[in-house]
């Protein structure tokens, strides 16, 4: 087979994942059995990946991230595949430790393909500063791949997701608009450029913005992937907050909001509308504006909730290690709607 029979799965990427509120229905009955202490983060809170307490002094972090391919060059698939796993020790506060591959392949496809998307995966955890220690690998219909991570942590300085205190300011690291540029590229509608701009923001680690993060009194902090923008807000608000987005000064992919105008949109991003469309208010807000906040995201970028009185500083210095950080939004206490998002007058 040719590397390109594995470019368009039908939802490659963090569109693939299962929506939010099938996820909700189905964990919230599962039995959670005795409680450990030492289990500081669980699948019951919405968070970015695990925290177990070793003792004191450090815990343990683990995640697992995988899906189908959404670009054409496998190499590039494997670069992309594990810095969207990474990602998440990255969005715990974590340094990254150990990985193992976990694979999906046609035994009946040309085992080169496998051998590039691996050589890119393992690229990534070398440069996160982690040990590729192993994996996993069973013979499937379509092709998909990423890792099983760990990382390490201090436990009294966990970033959990859904830390965030009114007055806190909000502090994206990536722009958005990543599933509707790959949608618009599969039908050859993207706008020239885009996908350069778009692969090469999906293969950047968090690491260097998480390490920055880690001079700040960070409150809260997640990566913005599958359930987009507005999905992973919504986490951030924990029913607790509410919160007041400014639509202009979101960083996002050129051409992004032109191709959601053009309807050129992923059924994530659909399932992330129907889900989230109760919690927002927008106002003086485009259609392609409000598909952008929607839109999944693969591999994106860390949000921060962090005292107004540090935002500017924490800003600048993700924008000086060459980040298109910007402040999108502020905390407030609970209101009746909870995200409000606030476009041009």
């Amino acid at each position: 087979m040719s590397e390109k029979e594995i470019v368009f799965c039908k939802s490659g990427g963090c569109t693939a994942k299962l929506g939010a509120g099938v996820l909700e229905h189905i964990l919230e009955r599962l039995p959670k059995g005795k409680k450990d202490e030492n289990l500081l983060v669980g699948y019951d809170s919405k968070d970015d990946a695990a925290v177990y307490r070793l003792n004191e002094h450090q815990a343990v972090v683990q995640t697992l991230d995988f899906f189908p391919p959404m670009v054409e060059d496998p190499y590039i698939f494997g670069k992309i595949a594990a810095t969207n796993a990474l990602s998440d020790i990255y969005a715990m506060g974590g340094e990254v430790k150990t990985a193992l591959n976990i694979v999906c392949f046609p035994e009946s496809m040309d085992l080169n393909i496998l051998g590039k998307i691996l050589q890119g995966g393992a690229e990534k955890v070398q440069e996160a500063g982690g040990s590729l220690a192993g994996g996993h690998s069973i013979a499937d219909s379509d092709v998909k791949y990423g890792l099983s991570v760990t990382g390490v942590v201090d436990p009294e300085k966990i970033w959990e997701n859904n830390g965030a205190k009114p007055g806190d300011c909000l502090i994206l690291t990536k722009r958005l608009g990543v599933g509707i540029l790959c949608a618009a590229n599969r039908v050859n509608q993207a706008p020239k450029g885009a996908m350069e701009q778009v692969i090469a923001s999906m293969t950047t680690l968090n690491r260097k913005a998480s390490e920055i993060g880690r001079k700040y009194p960070v409150h809260a902090c997640t990566d913005v992937t599958g359930f987009g923008f507005l999905g992973h807000l919504h986490e951030m608000m924990d029913g607790r907050h509410s919160c007041k987005i400014y639509a202009d000064r979101l960083p996002v992919f050129d051409g992004a909001e032109s191709c959601a105008e053009e309807f050129l949109l992923t059924a994530a991003g659909q399932k992330n509308r129907n889900h989230l469309e109760q919690y927002v208010w927008f106002e003086n807000v485009s259609f392609g504006m409000e598909e952008v906040l929607y839109d999944p995201q693969t591999s994106g970028g860390l949000l921060f909730a962090v005292p107004g009185e540090v935002a500017e500083e924490l800003r600048g210095e993700l924008r000086e290690a060459g980040l298109p950080a910007e402040i999108v939004g502020k905390v407030m206490a609970r209101e009746d709607i909870e995200i409000q998002v606030a476009g041009r007058k």
